[in-house]
């Protein structure tokens, strides 16, 4: 599916697709877990902390049901975003999870709203430690070949296939959230490639990692593009090295994160690599993972819509000289609750960090000429 004409840049949000039961989750965390399980229980754990955050709109959903994934289409589509981008999980030997939502919108045809998929290839972990300091194993993320890379393809060609993917000059777009983690990653792209080859495209495979200096890297492996998550540059850019070894001792020996100024983090959430075509920025309008965790882990605090809006007008400055087809940002993220980083509203802002986003674009784009 091509951009939208009227687009002038082309917003892409990662979709978490945790918020239905499934028999995994059931045996591991109790009958009925989703998402919001951790969402609704997190109390907050200092003066002003803001926890837990309650859904407005589209209320405590499952996503079991499409029309709950229509009105969160409609929505986004309503606010300036091209697509959503599903978290699509493969762990090896052909297991799934996660799987449903993503295979009810392909074979339903429903909603009718642009979408790609990120293989997140890690393992899941109960992140409570045990007694001998370590996790416990919940499922690992596994290689085994070029059997289970091919299986692999042919489950995902049909979403290729599809008029609603996303493309990027006409290949569809395929990020890899841990390209280092693959065994040989140039194989892995170069079999795929082979694989799209025989369908009649090629696949645009985007690397995802928050280090400048894999960049160079994955090219020479094959990705054509990177995602930058650049969340925690403020500890690299801003932090005196008193500051970073203090912060690394609370993280490790305490098992305690820093509070840290959303103002103050946003300041690096861009920087001269996006301007090159194939390193895409990223939209962070928050981050706290406590949720999750039970604990105080790096928590952006005083996050506001007018705050978020100043990062994401640089961020379109940044890339603004591109043309149309490569202007492309990442948001992170439509729906993850349960790390603080969501689009969609709540009781506290409403639509406020929608409205920055489609205000955002009005005034950076409105006057650009097409390109």
């Amino acid at each position: 599916m091509k951009p939208n004409n009227n687009q002038k840049v082309r917003v892409i949000a990662f979709y978490l697709p945790q918020f239905h039961p499934t028999p995994e989750n059931d045996r591991w965390w109790g009958k009925g877990f989703t998402e919001w399980t951790n969402v609704g229980k997190a109390k907050p754990l200092f003066k002003g902390h803001y926890q837990p955050r309650v859904p407005a709109d589209l209320g405590y959903y499952d996503l079991r049901l499409p029309e709950t994934r229509q009105a969160q289409a409609d929505m986004a589509r309503e606010y300036g975003i091209e697509g959503f981008c599903y978290w699509h999980y493969w762990f090896g030997n052909g297991k799934q999870l996660l799987q449903r939502p993503f295979n009810e919108v392909l074979n339903s045809g429903k909603p009718d709203f642009p979408f790609c998929l990120a293989w997140a290839n890690h393992s899941w972990e109960d992140k409570q430690f045990n007694k001998d300091g370590g996790h416990k194993m919940l499922m690992e993320q596994l290689y085994p070949g070029d059997e289970d890379y091919i299986a692999h393809f042919n489950a995902v060609l049909p979403a290729f296939q599809d008029p609603r993917y996303i493309r990027i000059h006409g290949n569809p777009i395929f990020v890899v959230y841990s390209p280092k983690e693959i065994p040989n990653p140039p194989h892995f792209i170069e079999l795929w490639q082979k694989l799209a080859s025989q369908h009649g495209f090629r696949i645009h495979f985007v690397g995802h990692t928050s280090k400048i200096e894999d960049l160079a890297m994955f090219r020479q492996w094959g990705f054509d593009a990177n995602v930058l998550i650049r969340l925690f540059d403020v500890f690299k850019k801003d932090f005196s090295l008193w500051e970073r070894i203090n912060a690394k001792f609370q993280r490790i020996a305490l098992k305690k994160g820093r509070r840290i100024e959303y103002s103050r983090a946003s300041q690096y959430f861009q920087g001269p690599e996006e301007q090159a075509n194939d390193c895409y920025p990223t939209l962070i309008p928050n981050w706290d993972h406590s949720p999750r965790s039970g604990r105080s882990g790096h928590i952006l605090i005083n996050s506001t819509p007018e705050k978020f809006k100043k990062h994401i007008i640089k961020s379109f400055n940044n890339i603004s000289h591109k043309t149309r087809e490569d202007r492309i940002v990442f948001l992170k993220s439509w729906n993850e609750w349960a790390e603080g980083n969501y689009m969609e509203p709540d009781l506290k802002f409403g639509r406020g960090y929608l409205e920055a986003l489609k205000d955002a674009i009005q005034d950076v784009f409105y006057l650009l000429k097409d390109k």
